[in-house]
């Protein structure tokens, strides 16, 4: 069974971090191949291309205009890569935001994923508290958290934290200070098959 890996989470929360440093584990302990598929990694240059011409921002990558014409897509595209991917045999660790995907409950629903009952799904939420999310993304200085950080009353009425109750596929991480042991559980959880 082939494994689909979401790595979810707000700006600053650790999730390309997190996917990375447990994709030499998983490979090692489960003797599969696995591919990562970053949003901004595959979108990045794109994207900014796009924003340039639409907003002469090329770092634009939460105004309105990028979330009506081009998150969307760069979502959909993210998840072909990852469907190719998977019908080759290989593992696919997604990261992305997802918050929509997972309000909305897409990424629990196989026909919205575009996957049979032959790919083991698991979605990762990486939680960190909105003021150290803030911090690390103030220290990271990446020119796409500008628009961000410019209008964060904004952006933080959308941070959707999702409550495990309601969401009982989910898997829970507390990036706040995770330890080897915190990483070993997450581990085990990701290799374990699931429907």
């Amino acid at each position: 069974m082939t494994r689909l890996v979401f790595f979810c989470g707000h700006a600053g929360a650790g999730k390309t971090s997190l996917a990375k440093r447990l994709i030499g584990p998983l490979i090692r302990q489960s003797g599969e191949a696995f591919c990562l598929l970053d949003k901004d990694t595959v979108y990045g240059a794109y994207s900014a291309s796009v924003m340039q011409v639409l907003t002469g921002d090329p770092n634009d990558r939460d105004s309105p205009v990028y979330l009506q014409h081009l998150r969307d897509p760069e979502y959909a595209g993210l998840m072909e890569v990852a469907r190719e991917n998977l019908a080759l045999g290989v593992n696919a660790l997604v990261v992305g935001p997802f918050s929509r995907e997972i309000r909305s409950g897409a990424l629990f629903d196989r026909a919205w994923l575009g996957i049979g009952d032959d790919i083991g799904v698991h979605v990762v939420w990486v939680d960190l508290d909105e003021d150290d999310a803030r911090a690390r993304i103030v220290a990271r200085a990446n020119p796409n958290d500008a628009y961000k950080l410019a209008h964060w009353d904004d952006y933080r009425l959308r941070r959707f934290v999702p409550a495990a109750a309601s969401y009982p596929g989910l898997i829970r991480f507390d990036n706040t200070a995770p330890c080897p042991d915190d990483d070993a559980a997450l581990l085990q959880a990701l290799l374990a098959r699931t429907r």
